[in-house]
């Protein structure tokens, strides 16, 4: 499956406390600063101290993000070729031809999809299924669309309608005795106001078709007609349309002028852009449609559109996790996206599993930002002042300011190289972050204020950590 073109997604394990939310925002600033393009995410809801360290860093809170499964929206085609329902199908096939797809959306001005056109709705018109009598001569055209496709001159009874009306083409190419018995015989049956006569420099049957008061007369060839004619037209209200192209062309591009509106059918599938991929492969397999569009939920607004073939191998969520190394503990989603690196200071689970070679880092230190901030070092960078600060909150809230039993050296280095680039004292800082959980767990309650919080942890005092390790 090849993995997505996307930014890297930093995320630490449900329910994140300091540590894993901290150790993904100074991870991300790493990738980006050796050129990269990842993200610190979160996949849970940000805890009380948590968010008192990123505000007093500077930094935004993490987008929340509790699914990484792959959607259509993700994977859907935005620059779209698409028609109105008002375009010709001569308009529509030149798009078509011209970007060399087979099948195209039909959307509306509100960017809402009304259908799908085919190169085989295209076929249908040009070759219907009855292929002799009126049917093969009738299409459903607008006279406007159809001076518009032969880029004519209308010089009688120009009409300003959208509407199509069902026309019947005669092209007068037989005999002027042949067209007048045609015509006559229309006129008899109650029909020949629906005529369409195509001509060219044939004064005989222009008169005609006025004469019997056909609906419109096409004259091709870049002829004109007589001024005697063109005042019979407008009398008889009979419009008259000059083309400079030929008769065979003209009665071509007429069937052509259709508007699509009426041919698309509405019944097609459309896929919701929030839809999970991986579900769709198989439901949209069996069915008898190629291209999908992609729509907002609820609604048929298209945002893109797929194709089958851009589910065989769909893109994958490229992840790096911090401060876990189970699914269990990962975001929904784990399983099918593509593990770029592993960052943590647990024990192994076991049930981790990898399409690709990883990279993976697991040591047992006191935090996973104390294994970020050495990644800094080892490159030879300094993470900013805030990233740092955010680090340090990491590493104090894991470590109980390096009281835990898990402490080891590395931690007390990290934190000495960090606090100056974060410009705190870790003394202070560590009142300061413990001060915040315990206003919100008991201060409140007791009704005591920030002095007399932090008068319970005053500098170098340990015995407070492990009572308020629970709410870290």
């Amino acid at each position: 499956m090849k993995s997505s073109e996307s930014k890297l997604l930093v995320v630490g394990h449900r329910n994140p406390d300091t540590d894993a939310i901290c150790s993904a925002i100074g991870q991300a600033e790493l990738l980006r600063m050796t050129g990269s393009d990842a993200e610190a995410i979160r996949c849970g809801d940000v805890p009380s101290r948590t968010a008192w360290v990123l505000e007093k860093a500077g930094l935004e809170t993490p987008r929340l993000v509790t699914d990484v499964r792959v959607t259509a929206g993700q994977i859907a085609r935005r620059e779209v070729i698409s028609v109105s329902p008002e375009d010709s199908f001569l308009t529509v096939y030149r798009r078509m031809l011209a970007s060399g797809v087979k099948s195209v959306p039909v959307v509306d001005s509100s960017g809402e999809v009304k259908g799908l056109l085919r190169y085989l709705d295209l076929l249908q018109l040009l070759l219907p299924a009855q292929m002799e009598g009126i049917a093969v001569r009738t299409v459903q055209a607008s006279l406007q669309k159809i001076c518009l496709t032969l880029q004519a001159e209308a010089v009688a009874c120009a009409s300003e309608k959208t509407e199509e009306e069902e026309l019947h083409l005669l092209v007068g190419a037989s005999s002027e005795e042949t067209v007048q018995k045609r015509l006559t015989a229309a006129a008899n049956d109650g029909i020949v106001a629906k005529y369409l006569v195509i001509c060219g420099d044939r004064p005989g049957v222009q008169e005609a078709a006025i004469r019997h008061g056909v609906r419109a007369l096409v004259v091709t060839g870049g002829f004109g007609v007589a001024p005697d004619l063109i005042t019979a037209a407008r009398e008889k209200g009979v419009a008259v349309l000059l083309a400079s192209l030929d008769t065979a062309s003209v009665a071509k591009l007429i069937q052509c002028s259709r508007k699509v509106s009426t041919v698309v059918s509405g019944d097609f599938l459309v896929v919701e852009e929030g839809e999970i991929v991986s579900r769709l492969r198989k439901r949209l397999s069996v069915e008898n449609q190629d291209l999908f569009p992609v729509v907002k939920r609820g609604t048929r607004t298209m945002v893109g559109v797929l194709s089958k073939s851009n589910l065989v191998e769909p893109m994958r969520t490229r992840l790096v996790l911090v401060d876990h190394n189970e699914f269990a503990q990962a975001v929904t989603g784990v399983d099918e996206a593509e593990i770029y690196e592993v960052i943590d200071h647990h024990r192994l689970a076991g049930d981790l599993a990898s399409r690709e070679p990883i990279r993976f880092l697991n040591e047992p230190v006191g935090s996973t930002s104390t294994l970020v901030a050495r990644k800094f070092i080892h490159r030879d960078i300094e993470p900013s002042p805030g990233v740092a600060l955010c680090l340090c909150a990491g590493l104090i809230s894991d470590t109980l300011m390096l009281t835990s039993p898990t402490t080891t050296s590395l931690d007390r280095e990290m934190l000495e190289w960090l606090a100056p680039i974060a410009k705190v004292d870790p003394e202070t800082f560590t009142e300061e972050f413990f001060a915040v959980g315990s206003l919100l767990v008991g201060g409140l309650r007791t009704k005591s204020s920030p002095l007399t919080a932090r008068s319970s942890l005053k500098k170098g005092s340990r015995s407070a950590f492990p009572r308020l390790r629970s709410v870290v």
